[in-house]
């Protein structure tokens, strides 16, 4: 089996990603945050510090896309087969509100029509592999016989499947007896992506779809960054590898200057998931999170890390 890092706006940066592969069993290949199509001439700062290769060397890193605009995926990819680009990812599964009520991303499959007609577009033009990130519909998990049927008819380098509408967000089970049609009716090669938190659920997923190859995991590995190596049977991430990793992180985010706020920002939105594996310190969880100056930040990182 092979494991993806899914992308997760605003945490699996390239400073994320570099710590991430540095100090754990490295992923197979990771995706970057959506990028959205502008009428920019090329990428600004931000996105191109996300997508040089320089910044991600020694990792397979696919791009992501967020549009319902041919004309602005095809521009895009230009832009990224410039850098070297050979696989970019389109994404149909973010549940956003604010996403979705633009006809973008999960909000996308309730226009399947629209949908056919976008990846007609984008399949005959490209000069790259198209690869799709999708939900199995915006309401109903009816909808995916048809989306699959659409997806079918293309050249998609691989299908990524979360077995989720898009009104579950990350509510309710993944719905596998979905993926299991998939699974059946896919000529696409496929991979499995929701709920992978632990090493028994990599598991059940591998023994009930033995014929899929892929597996992408999220949430499960901002929480537990070490369990893809208990999944490949390492033995468990000690003390001292976790706060290498927190401290490369950190330290990365202090020196590229965005201010203090904003690094206590992107450091409490890990900690929303990593907190998880701290069992017992409650107390020092709230005082990260209410942490409002970088020293009171490290005091209380400091005695989480002791009491573990």
């Amino acid at each position: 089996m092979r494991y993806y890092l899914a992308p997760l706006e605003g945490i699996t940066t390239r400073i994320y990603r570099r710590a991430y592969h540095d100090c754990f069993l490295p992923m197979d290949k990771y995706f970057t945050p959506f990028l959205s199509p502008h009428t920019k001439k090329g990428f600004n700062k931000k996105e191109l510090a996300e997508i040089l290769p320089e910044n991600n060397e020694g990792m397979e890193l696919v791009p992501q896309i967020l549009t319902n605009r041919a004309e602005d995926f095809l521009e895009t990819a230009e832009k990224l087969i410039y850098y070297g680009y050979e696989e970019i990812n389109l994404n149909l599964g973010c549940p956003s509100k604010t996403v979705v009520s633009k006809g973008r991303g999960s909000g996308f499959l309730a226009n399947p029509e629209g949908l056919d007609r976008f990846l007609d577009k984008i399949y005959s033009k490209a000069k790259v592999r198209i690869s799709i990130k999708t939900r199995i519909g915006k309401e109903d998990p009816g909808e995916f016989s048809r989306l699959l049927k659409i997806y079918n008819q293309y050249p998609v380098k691989e299908l990524i499947i979360h077995p989720r509408v898009q009104t579950d967000f990350y509510k309710n089970k993944p719905n596998l007896h979905v993926f299991e049609e998939a699974v059946r009716e896919s000529r696409i090669p496929l991979c499995y992506n929701g709920d992978i938190c632990s090493k028994e659920d990599a598991q059940a997923i591998e023994e009930r779809f033995p014929s899929v190859e892929a597996c992408m995991i999220g949430r499960g590995i901002i929480g537990k960054p070490e369990l893809l190596g208990d999944i490949r049977g390492q033995e468990p991430a000690d003390r001292e590898r976790l706060r290498k990793f927190h401290d490369k992180v950190y330290e990365e985010y202090r020196g590229v200057n965005m201010g203090d706020k904003n690094v206590l920002f992107k450091m409490k939105e890990i900690w929303c998931y990593w907190g998880t594996s701290f069992p017992g310190c409650e107390k020092l969880l709230k005082q990260i999170r209410k942490a409002e100056r970088l020293d009171r930040y490290e005091d209380a990182v400091q005695s989480c890390f002791e009491t573990i």
